[in-house]
């Protein structure tokens, strides 16, 4: 019994230590990220559609302008009904470009999620062949400085180009 007791209390202090002969892999997900083909093509995908979108939100401004400065010139020339009929045709247009931006924000930011988690999900499976290739046991993320306070570069296998090779990236 105090024999089970010394090997207790080895047995203590050896199995943090051998928890600490595991290997860590650090990578910059962001570089791999940005230099994903599939990325550059989510990204003009996104820029063209914003585009149109813009471009359709530029001609409803243009309507309102048109239809406000023609209000402004005419108002005093026109009869009351009809006045309160143009008023309301310039608030009602008013609304649509608001609506129509919100809409057009919402459907942007559905179709970037839509893009990116099939980029987001091929980037994980390559880190976690790497990770299973190389006996790794963590493998941090380094592109976010708050996501990690401190790393040793010297106790840590960088795995960035074994990563952007798995996805064939140079």
């Amino acid at each position: 019994t105090k024999e089970m007791k010394k090997i207790f209390v080895i047995m203590l202090c050896i199995l943090p230590m051998m928890a600490f002969a595991q290997e860590f892999g650090v990578f910059n997900r962001a570089e791999i990220f940005q230099a994903m083909p599939e990325t550059q093509e989510a990204i003009k995908k996104l820029e063209q559609l914003a585009k149109n979108y813009e471009d359709d939100l530029l001609a409803l401004r243009e309507e309102y302008q048109k239809k406000g400065s023609e209000f402004v010139a005419q108002r005093d020339s026109m009869p009351e009904l009809i006045r309160t009929r143009r008023m309301a045709e310039i608030q009602n247009l008013e609304e649509r470009i608001q609506n129509y931006y919100q809409e057009t924000q919402a459907s942007l930011q559905k179709t970037e999620q839509e893009l990116i988690v099939p980029i987001n999900e091929k980037l994980m499976k390559a880190v976690e062949a790497v990770g299973d290739e190389q006996g790794l046991v963590y493998i941090f993320d380094i592109s976010t400085p708050s996501a990690l306070m401190y790393y040793s570069k010297a106790k840590c296998k960088d795995v960035t180009n074994a990563i952007r090779s798995k996805l064939g990236l140079k």
